[in-house]
């Protein structure tokens, strides 16, 4: 499969930083055209001239769109296909966790609407389009959804009741979209995410460095690479081979709220 991915295209969302734009590098690393998209034209742009400057033989292309209005991503889904060809990987990344530690009942309505906006509707209307524009008539593609460990066991701490549904609804997505395409050979996996530096935890909580300090004290987070590492595994296994769900966490992350803190120490790091 890995040969087969080199001139193809993959559309990345939430590709103007963190793990978005580190899959799509590490996506173009394998040859493959790039169809980058998020809302900030000028971080996409930032992102599509490394590619370029990196891989000049690979076509990326920046789309700025808001996934949560179903015109703007069909409109880009299609200028994409005309742009850099059909679209054989679908990199559902973007996503949002606010308003923590605010309970569900304390946050604004807004923050609810552009959770939901964003982790569940945003998901399915990239992939409405690319099914209907490219994957289904050639009854072909890889679509990962990136889930997270918390959507299938709920966080011990608040401010996390909207993202916690949102990922559980995903799961739920994922696994009823895998049946639904049978009869074709489109594969529907999963990635769940464990701990992960960077900015999308330090907006969870507020931009609070120290906070952010306090989560990881004496452990060793995901870095996004790592999690584009995992991407390019799924997406390059055999035709007949599903990575169906893979769940990539820091190894101190025993489970969503166990973490061997002593990790650090261990391996000779400061904590």
């Amino acid at each position: 499969m890995e040969s087969s991915l080199k001139g193809s295209t993959a559309l990345v969302t939430g590709a103007s930083m963190g793990i978005g734009e580190a899959i799509a590098l590490a996506l173009a690393g394998k040859g493959m055209n790039i169809a980058l998209l998020a809302r900030s034209k000028d971080k996409l742009e930032a992102v599509q001239a490394q590619i370029v400057e990196k891989y000049p033989s690979v076509k990326a292309r920046a789309y700025a769109v808001d996934i949560q209005v179903h015109t703007e991503v069909d409109a880009a889904v299609q200028s994409a296909i005309t742009e850099l060809g059909e679209i054989e990987v679908l990199v559902n990344n973007a996503g949002l966790a606010l308003g923590a530690p605010a309970r569900f009942w304390e946050l604004p309505i807004g923050l609810i609407n552009q959770m939901n906006g964003t982790n569940i509707a945003g998901v399915m209307y990239t992939t409405h389009s690319v099914l209907n524009r490219s994957m289904w008539p050639k009854k072909r593609g890889t679509i990962i959804n990136v889930s997270s460990v918390t959507g299938l066991e709920c966080p011990p701490f608040n401010g996390e009741a909207v993202y916690h549904a949102n990922k559980a609804c995903l799961e739920g997505f994922t696994n009823s979209l895998r049946n639904e395409t049978a009869g074709s050979d489109i594969r529907v996996l999963a990635l769940r995410p464990g701990v992960v530096a960077g900015n999308f935890h330090l907006q969870r909580v507020k931009f609070d460095q120290d906070a952010m300090d306090e989560f990881f004290y004496g452990y060793e987070p995901l870095a996004a690479a790592d999690l584009a590492d995992a991407v390019c595994f799924m997406v390059s296994r055999p035709g007949r081979t599903s990575i169906k769900a893979l769940d990539c966490v820091p190894t101190a992350q025993r489970s969503l709220t166990c973490f061997d803190r002593e990790w650090n120490s261990r391996q000779g790091k400061e904590a």
